[in-house]
């Protein structure tokens, strides 16, 4: 990695589509790319060697790199779009010239037509899009055309001409592609209502256009026409992936700023995105120092006059997420429609900032992060400490055969291995979770006061009200009730149990706090079926059966699998050892313990 900034940027990209800028020492843009994952694309630059000169000198130029997320790759297309033909980059070769990407125009005259143009002219006209696939367009025009019979002509079919039978039907008509309202012989009323479905379908409602189509396939397929039938069968694909209206264009839109503002403890990240004729064509997010309890409208409104002023905006029209009194502005909080997506995808972008600047502040001082991780839980568990020494504990026997517990150690949210502890139960006999979580409880906490050793700020059980309860017991008979804090994490809903409360907490699947008592309890889940696993291999490789003549280990392994222990397979009647074995392998046993 070229230096430690770039890499600390790299490693905390989101792995979503967007567009990446890179600066140089300058500040300028020498570079705008697009992504479907911003990681995997920006990493790549920096990990391999480069074949070509342009490449190798474009990556040693790199001094910064900023992003703009978006909610597709066809939005990021649009975006580097826009971004290419307003920097022109330096190492940038594609997209410098005057195209755009196609619309579909529904024209603003009598009998309007429908076509696609890479033109948007305000005359009145309405425009959908822009789409990234000229496929599509002549997919959607195609169906247009064939279903609704528009008019293809460019005649200025005004009523006074048409009355005075000024025009004259063309081929189109005589083939059957239009219904002739040049002659009178179509009613711009009826002509209105399928320019209305049309423009419905433009906007996004294209059921009608894929059951059309599905229909003319199974139709083209019935007749065996199967080249045509697969054509229809290319445009399918393409309308169901179609969406017609993309945030990152929009010719409704004009000269508009908006901001955004994703608030925290000691700072505010404010997003700023400008829209020029309808078009994204900045974008970037800045932090801002709280400095005493400042609310969010006097952040945003000190935010708003800095950058303005920077990026030297006229726009009159600001969108914001709240209400503000800013003289002199046009302050608009939309509440649907393409203004709320942009404002959207501005609070998505300062989100994402901010984790990124977290996660670089935690890997450059990870003693914080670690302890801003306890407070969260002090804070959640309500702990009278921070929970810097954690102990879990679980049970695991099979029908109460070879019952074992373990008991796992964390220390300031991390595993501390070297401290794990395997019990086996020597008090409890059959099933008894209770009993067995009684009983470790007791001689972990006995041995660890016997021995001067330091006891956790909290206990985690794995398990409900009931093995909470049974380890309360212990604890009280010890004198440490109230001592060490204690709660019980059930596994169906991840209700957190409190000792005294019947009530159980419901922490955010999102939690830190949560996650660590997950983690624990897996932890401690999984050591003890580890040790029970082991613990039962022993017993049947060193069972006192292995010393009878005529039993095999199948036949062992069976006894322990039906009767779960030796006292239950030598309690076991003659005709349960015959249903489990066979007479012979039954007699053979009932023989030995006889004789023991």
């Amino acid at each position: 990695m070229k230096n430690n900034k770039l890499g600390n940027i790299i490693s905390n990209l989101p792995g979503k589509p967007g567009v990446y800028q890179y600066f140089d020492e300058h500040g300028k843009i020498i570079y705008v790319g697009k992504a479907k994952n911003l990681k995997k694309r920006v990493s790549s630059y920096f990990s391999k060697h480069h074949d070509t000169a342009k490449l190798r000198i474009l990556v040693s130029k790199i001094a910064d790199i900023k992003t703009i997320i978006v909610d597709r790759e066809e939005d990021a297309l649009l975006l580097e779009n826009n971004l290419i033909k307003k920097y022109q980059p330096r190492y940038n070769v594609m997209l410098k010239d005057d195209k755009t990407f196609p619309w579909i125009c529904i024209k603003n005259e009598p009998f309007p037509r429908i076509f696609s143009t890479r033109r948007v002219v305000k005359d009145g006209s309405e425009y959908f899009g822009p789409y990234t696939s000229v496929k599509m367009v002549k997919a959607i025009l195609d169906f247009i055309h064939k279903t609704y019979k528009i008019r293809t002509c460019s005649l200025n079919l005004n009523k006074k001409d048409i009355d005075a039978g000024k025009f004259k039907v063309c081929l189109e008509y005589h083939i059957g592609n239009c219904l002739g309202p040049c002659e009178g012989l179509q009613q711009e009323n009826v002509y209105s209502k399928n320019i209305e479905q049309i423009r419905n379908i433009l906007k996004g409602n294209i059921k009608a256009v894929i059951k059309y189509f599905e229909s003319e396939m199974k139709k083209l397929a019935s007749e065996y026409k199967f080249e045509e039938a697969e054509d229809i069968k290319q445009k399918l694909k393409l309308l169901q992936n179609y969406q017609s209206k993309s945030t990152i264009v929009n010719p409704s839109i004009h000269n508009v700023d908006i901001f955004s503002l994703y608030n925290q403890d000691k700072a505010a990240y404010i997003n700023f995105i400008k829209v020029s004729n309808g078009a994204i064509i900045q974008s970037h997010t800045v932090e801002v120092k709280k400095k005493l309890d400042e609310n969010p409208a006097s952040l945003l409104e000190f935010a708003i006059t800095d950058i303005r002023a920077k990026v030297h905006s006229t726009a009159k029209e600001i969108i914001t997420p709240f209400e503000m009194d800013y003289p002199g502005l046009n302050i608009h909080v939309p509440q649907r429609g393409d203004k709320k997506k942009l404002l959207e995808l501005s609070e998505r972008n300062a989100k994402y900032f901010a984790m990124a600047r977290q996660k670089q502040a935690e890997k450059a001082n990870p003693q914080e992060r670690q302890d801003k991780l306890l407070a969260t839980m002090q804070k959640d568990l309500r702990l009278t400490e921070l929970p810097r020494h954690i102990e879990g504990f679980d049970n695991s026997n099979i029908q109460g055969s070879n019952p074992v517990a373990a008991c796992v150690v964390f220390k300031n949210g991390k595993p501390a291995k070297r401290d794990y502890r395997k019990f086996n139960i020597k008090t409890v006999e059959g099933p008894d979770d209770f009993g067995s979580m009684r009983e470790i409880i007791q001689r972990r906490y006995s041995r660890l006061i016997r021995e001067g050793q330091s006891l956790p700020q909290l206990i985690v059980i794995d398990g409900g009200k009931g093995q909470l309860n049974a380890a309360v017991q212990s604890l009280e008979e010890l004198n440490l009730r109230g001592k060490i804090a204690i709660i019980g994490i059930a596994k169906r809903l991840e209700e957190i149990y409190f000792a005294d409360d019947p009530v159980p907490l419901y922490l955010d699947k999102n939690s830190p706090t949560l996650r660590v008592i997950q983690h624990i309890r897996n932890e401690s889940h999984r050591f003890g079926i580890s040790f029970h696993r082991d613990k039962r291999s022993q017993n049947f490789a060193q069972s006192e059966l292995d010393s009878v003549s005529g039993l095999g280990p199948k036949t062992i392994e069976k006894l322990y699998k039906d009767f779960k222990s030796l006292k239950g397979i030598k309690q076991a009647s003659y005709d349960d050892l015959v249903s489990s074995v066979g007479q012979a392998k039954a007699k053979i046993l009932k023989k030995h313990f006889d004789k023991k």
